[in-house]
């Protein structure tokens, strides 16, 4: 955390945590029968935009995302959470973490497929950064 972290943080950090479900269907997955890479990515910048701005209350933009790593491939006819977490709170930008875990529709398997990072920035009225806190 570039700012100190006071319990009033903690706790915002905390109540900011974002987890979505979503079925993997056909018509998100590609000609192997799996997820398609640019759909996840588009879920877990949606998510990280929902964290950081559950966190702010603020206007957020996504500046970047970092090193996204697929260690796993996540087939059709699976259950996907997504979990985003604030991972560094710093003055006009945020960084999301974003986690892709995939579930077996009939059985208790679950484990990580997709880890990444987003980088969001606060705008106001004008487009131009602001604190976050």
């Amino acid at each position: 955390m570039a700012i100190d972290e006071t319990p009033e943080i903690t706790a915002r950090i905390a109540a900011a945590e974002t987890r979505i479900f979503k079925a993997v269907f056909p018509n998100t997955t590609n000609h192997y029968d799996t997820l398609f890479g640019g759909t996840a990515l588009q879920l877990m910048d949606e998510v990280a935009f929902i964290t950081a701005t559950r966190f702010s209350r603020k206007r957020m933009v996504t500046v970047s995302s970092d090193k996204i790593n697929f260690t796993k491939s996540i087939p059709a006819g699976t259950i996907i959470e997504l979990v985003g977490r604030v991972e560094h709170v710093g003055n006009t930008s945020i960084r999301i973490a974003v986690e892709i875990y995939v579930e077996e529709m009939y059985s208790m398997e679950r484990h990580q497929a997709i880890h990444g990072s987003f980088t969001f920035v606060a705008l106001d009225e004008d487009k131009k950064p602001i604190r976050i806190l």
